[in-house]
């Protein structure tokens, strides 16, 4: 009778799992484990040689970036570039490599996943940005480990990763108010995210708990892009708008937008208006003046969904988390 995974893994008093990924030459197992298995594989008469082919492909995680409504340009942002390079990172260290598809029409999910599964694909990690509640009802049957990242929905049961967004909008806030010592105003996204809804509730409990009433808050509903929110900025002073003294913006795109405009009216950043963003993309160095935003360690966010998923796929039976990444604000010349 031919000796099984399940034998070598009783003989050595190690887990199926820990087995199968030795054999097969996956991550997971340190190497003296690995050699161990091996060596009592070919004690045992295994067919060791079986997992050489499968040893030779790299494994596949599928990075799938959830478009449909992009109309605006919210992943043409550095901020998504770097989340991918981090998550290829990990994976460069495994014997799995990344493959990204975009999602841009919701009626083709169905099929695309189904290709994922039947293509032997090994995971999956899904950028939610613009996700609803009612729309992960297209995954909620898929039958890969699934990592969701920059979303959290109330509904579903799998590993998030997230911003804390909350607090860094908190924290924005009140140092608006220390500075400028005025109540700011609110540069809000015109469509709807729910990152930016939780930027939104961090932004009024600063106000709420320094006193001050939510609604007196000067808010403007901008495009979440640079070219989109400066138009959008321009109209609003060219029809008598008077700026208020700061502004917490819902991401750096709408503050680079809104700065340009305040200055081509003639306002002077911070000195008449002190603007705060939310991303900290690499062109808030650049624009002058260099924007004050709140980082967010997306690097370390892709890292963060990459570890998940593997790990998920080596344990299976973990339960799932939410992990929220704290922020920091980083201080430049627009307050």
């Amino acid at each position: 009778m031919a000796v099984t995974a399940k034998q070598i893994a009783e003989q050595l008093n190690l887990s199926p799992a820990a087995v199968s990924m030795a054999l097969n030459g996956r991550p997971g197992v340190s190497a003296g484990t690995r050699r161990r298995v091996l060596e009592t594989a070919r004690a045992l008469g295994y067919d060791v040689g079986r997992h050489a082919a499968a040893r030779k492909r790299a494994g596949e995680i599928a990075f799938l970036f959830y478009e449909p409504y992009d109309t605006h340009g919210i992943f043409d942002s550095s901020f998504f570039e770097v989340l991918t390079a981090a998550v290829e990172g990990v994976l460069k260290k495994t014997a799995y490599r990344l493959v990204i598809h975009h999602l841009n029409d919701p009626d083709m999910i169905p099929a695309r996943l189904r290709e994922l599964e039947n293509a032997g694909c090994d995971g999956v990690i899904l950028l939610g940005t613009e996700m609803q509640e009612a729309e992960f009802a297209a995954f909620a049957g898929l039958k890969l480990p699934l990592v969701l990242l920059d979303v959290a929905l109330d509904t579903t049961h799998t590993d998030c990763i997230v911003i804390n967004n909350n607090d860094g909008a908190c924290r924005s806030a009140e140092r608006l108010l220390r500075q400028c010592h005025s109540q700011p105003g609110y540069l809000r996204s015109a469509y709807f995210i729910r990152n930016f809804d939780e930027r939104a509730d961090g932004f009024y409990r600063a106000l709420r708990s320094n006193g001050l009433s939510a609604g007196a808050s000067q808010v403007h509903r901008l495009s979440p892009s640079a070219d989109g929110a400066y138009r959008d900025m321009l109209a609003l002073l060219e029809n008598g708008v008077i700026p208020a003294r700061c502004y917490f913006a819902d991401n750096d795109m709408i503050a680079i937008g809104a700065m340009r405009a305040l200055k081509e009216k003639g306002y002077r950043i911070p000195r008449d208006v002190a603007v705060i963003g939310f991303d900290n993309i690499a062109f808030c160095s650049f624009v002058d003046p260099p924007l004050t935003t709140v980082n967010v360690p997306n690097h370390y966010m892709g890292r963060l969904a990459a570890e998940r998923r593997l790990a998920r796929i080596q344990e299976p039976g973990l339960l799932p988390v939410k992990i929220a990444v704290g922020t920091s604000l980083i201080e430049r010349e627009t307050v």
